[in-house]
């Protein structure tokens, strides 16, 4: 088979795709990465991946500069000869569709992370962002073969609204995460102690939080629980992640150099960081299935988190963790509280949370699920 990932990044083939297409490589399938250059561009050769760049200016929404982004695909494309396209994230999902029926691609499978910021709040520019955003996907999964969605929330909307048919869709929760790299029993003790001399944490309870310091990850509302339990002694409120510069929902570095949670920005330790803590937190208002809450399960840490879509793929509450209303610092703080008083229930969520993160959502799982598919998909060809 020959088979192209399609997506604006190379970065997101690279982290979140990179798994199944080496184990496709392995069978012997020829697998192309369709994106335009960045740094992890040259990196797929490594693992027997040819690379192929398109261009595409990622924040236009000119209708022109559109239509030869999508042209810009269909000229990438058109040339490998594929038998299957896969595309990841709105404007490749349908602009790669559409490139791919230009280029009689006879099988085109889309993955739906999630709906995105547009869904969050129910402002005027949304509410018509979402109007025209659904139009393009009905259009879009009315020819596509299969939609792949990480959660079940979205594929019921989407349904319900009658853009996308039952049949077509299908739940594969989550990328996967590496349970073998995020394994706490393979944490180095002696460095794990440098890290937490480091950042003066050494006696300390911690709190960690990793995400964009956007207000949708819900930023203010763990900065806001931090400060209802600074009168509890020997915690530290931890917060990794850096501004968006130019996103009007990021917050600002004046917000997030103050108050009771210690700032880090941008981090390459992320798994040492998460070794480090006690309690992770994640008050997002809406995901796909967040990676974050993966590895902290993987590393058997409790988590609070929000009953919102893609949280809750992750936590049951009370079993590993707390699921709390979005936008409620007093009941994030009462839950993260709850925690903080019970080192016993600490142990007993996290190791339920490494059960869980095993049984649903190993990487060898999430990868053996999708070469399903694609057999599924070109057996159905073929008849």
């Amino acid at each position: 088979m020959t088979i192209a990932f399609l997506s604006h990044l190379d970065l997101n083939l690279y982290l979140f795709r990179l798994p199944i297409m080496k184990k496709l490589v392995e069978e012997g399938h020829k697998v192309y990465a369709v994106c335009p250059r960045g740094d992890k561009f040259d990196l797929f050769a490594d693992y027997g991946i040819e690379a192929i760049e398109y261009k595409i200016e990622r924040s236009s929404l000119n209708p022109l500069k559109e239509l030869k982004a999508i042209y810009n695909i269909y000229r990438a494309i058109k040339p490998l000869k594929l038998e299957m396209l896969h595309t990841f994230t709105a404007k490749p999902n349908i602009y790669g569709t559409l490139a791919g029926k230009m280029a009689k691609v006879p099988t085109i499978i889309n993955l739906v992370e999630g709906l995105g910021s547009f869904y969050i709040e129910d402002t005027r520019k949304n509410i018509i962002v979402r109007g025209v955003i659904e139009k393009l996907y009905k259009l879009v999964f009315s020819v596509t073969d299969r939609v792949v969605f990480v959660n079940s929330d979205d594929p019921t909307y989407l349904e319900r609204k009658g853009v996308i048919e039952k049949e077509k869709i299908k739940i594969i929760k989550s990328v996967g995460i590496d349970t073998e790299a995020f394994d706490p029993k393979k944490i180095n003790k002696e460095d794990l102690d440098v890290l937490k001399k480091a950042l003066n944490v050494k006696d300390k309870i911690v709190v960690l939080m990793v995400a964009r310091a956007i207000w949708h990850k819900g930023v203010r509302e763990y900065y806001e629980a931090a400060k209802l339990l600074k009168s509890i002694e020997n915690v530290q409120f931890i917060l990794v992640g850096d501004i968006d510069e130019g996103n009007p929902s990021s917050a600002s570095r004046d917000f997030l150099e103050r108050g009771e949670v210690m700032w880090l920005g941008h981090r390459d330790d992320i798994l040492a960081l998460t070794a480090l803590c006690d309690i992770y937190v994640l008050p997002s208002y809406r995901e796909g299935v967040p990676r974050t809450l993966l590895e902290a399960s993987s590393m058997a840490k409790p988590i609070v988190t929000t009953n919102t879509v893609g949280c809750r793929e992750v936590v049951k509450d009370g079993y590993n963790g707390f699921l709390v209303p979005i936008k409620d610092s007093k009941f994030l703080a009462d839950k993260i509280e709850i925690l903080l008083n019970d080192d016993n229930k600490r142990k007993i969520m996290g190791e339920n949370g490494r059960i869980m993160v095993t049984e649903e959502f190993m990487i060898t799982h999430v990868i053996a699920q999708y070469l399903s598919l694609y057999e599924e998909l070109i057996q159905k060809r073929n008849t």
